[in-house]
């Protein structure tokens, strides 16, 4: 039976700032690391970088903040010249215009390449200069460095639990606590908790709004969340709540995925996550007068039901991170609009059978569009969820069991949609 503490443990865990994408930044956060181990006095000859495909995926084509630019390489680059890893994932956040004008330089001495790893998010930076060299891994999640070496010598590692050898004691690995406890759990913490325990989330709040308007006022991506509100198209669009939610919400992804220098609250290692879990949340308790109090509930019931069902998936998989994250922000809706932990469940019913099938071909500044789809997926699914309707156990993966339903999703995105995301990387790279 989960606690209080547990589920502070795991918000902190998984509900941290991040600057720009955080599969360029997991890589900056590798390089940096690095790089504070390199002989100073020596300039780089090499910098070599191992991804995993989903972190190649990921970085090929998105903004990297105040540059103007895209990819893994200019953020390999900006781990040398003012990468800080004391910064987590906002390691690039001292980035200025020297800065800038020296990762250029290093530009042809960067070279990233697919590493020989079956982990989903794996990065291992190398620098390499007169007869000196330093290292560094990232494993498991985007700020999780577990090695880093200084001409050879492991400077620090990470315990690592390796599997037996032994036949007898092999055993099925241990369930990650995002995993063990329940939606049931979920919403008695996050409705019933004290208030004083959650102002943290308040952050989400400051952080999250701050790159809506951004996106707002700015020409950023495809400016979806500026287009959707153009009064151009207000006999089609309409002035209403949803369109609000998904203006708003997009308009975030939008600044954030074309190279912001605004951080994102982020959820599960994923800014764009994290702002699909609140904005939603945010713009309706606007439109609907919602207490300070209510908001912060709905929040936490949003990011912890993202969390749990992320648990089964992965931090990186072939389904679109908007998929969990707006089914979090309609459990955080119905919450608001008076429901109780069974229209939460419904909520989660009728998003895990609408748009279960959205992959993910990497991060970009489409992906505001993807998060729009989500929003109007998750108002859509709460207010049916109030209204006592659920797709039933009897159709697709949904089962009676709201947790069978979750685990069902999960299998899919983790298992099943494997070939998928090998076909979609391939498709990327022979463009």
């Amino acid at each position: 039976m989960a606690n209080n503490d547990t589920f502070i443990q795991l918000l902190h865990r998984e509900v941290k700032p991040a600057l720009g994408c955080t599969e360029p930044i997991a890589v900056a956060l590798a390089v940096a690391a690095a790089a504070e181990h390199f002989t100073k006095s020596c300039r780089p000859a090499l910098i070599d970088v191992a991804v995993s495909p989903n972190i190649l995926k990921n970085g090929m084509g998105v903004g990297i903040p105040g540059t103007g630019m895209v990819g893994l390489d200019i953020a390999t680059a900006l781990g040398v010249t003012c990468g800080h890893s004391k910064y987590g994932l906002e390691v690039l956040k001292d980035i200025n215009a020297e800065a800038l004008a020296k990762a250029k330089e290093l530009l042809g001495i960067v070279k990233v390449h697919v590493a020989d790893t079956t982990e989903k998010l794996y990065v291992k930076a190398v620098i390499e200069g007169d007869d000196h060299s330093a290292s560094a891994v990232i494993s498991g999640s985007h700020d999780n460095i577990v090695e880093i070496t200084e001409d050879g010598k492991v400077m620090f590692s990470a315990e690592k639990k390796q599997a037996s050898d032994n036949q007898e004691d092999k055993k099925e690995p241990a369930k990650d606590i995002s995993q063990t406890i329940t939606v049931k759990e979920i919403f008695e913490f996050a409705t019933t908790a004290p208030l004083e325990i959650l102002s943290f989330i308040e952050d989400s709040i400051t952080l999250n709004e701050a790159l809506a308007d951004e996106g707002l006022a700015h020409d950023y991506g495809l400016k979806v969340g500026k287009t959707l509100l153009s009064k151009k198209y207000d006999g089609i669009m309409g002035d209403g709540q949803l369109l609000y939610c998904m203006s708003r919400t997009a308009a975030a992804s939008d600044a954030r995925m074309a190279g912001s220098t605004l951080p994102a609250m982020s959820n599960s290692g994923s800014g764009n996550q994290g702002i699909t879990v609140t904005m939603p949340v945010i713009s309706m308790a606007k439109q609907l007068g919602s207490s300070h109090e209510q908001l912060i509930r709905a929040l936490t019931l949003s990011h912890l039901i993202a969390i749990h069902i992320k648990g089964y998936l992965g931090k990186l998989s072939a389904l679109c991170g908007c998929v969990i994250a707006s089914t979090g922000s309609s459990c955080g809706i119905v919450y608001l609009m008076g429901g109780g932990y069974d229209a939460v469940c419904a909520a989660i019913k009728n998003m895990t059978g609408n748009i279960t099938g959205m992959v993910c071909d990497g991060a970009k500044v489409g992906c505001a569009m993807k998060v729009a789809s989500g929003v109007a997926s998750s108002v859509q699914s709460a207010i049916l969820a109030l209204e006592g309707i659920q797709i039933s156990s009897n159709e697709g993966i949904i089962e009676e069991d709201i947790e069978k339903t979750i685990s069902n999703l999960g299998r899919i995105g983790s298992q099943g949609m494997t070939q998928t995301d090998a076909m979609i990387l391939d498709i990327m790279v022979c463009k």
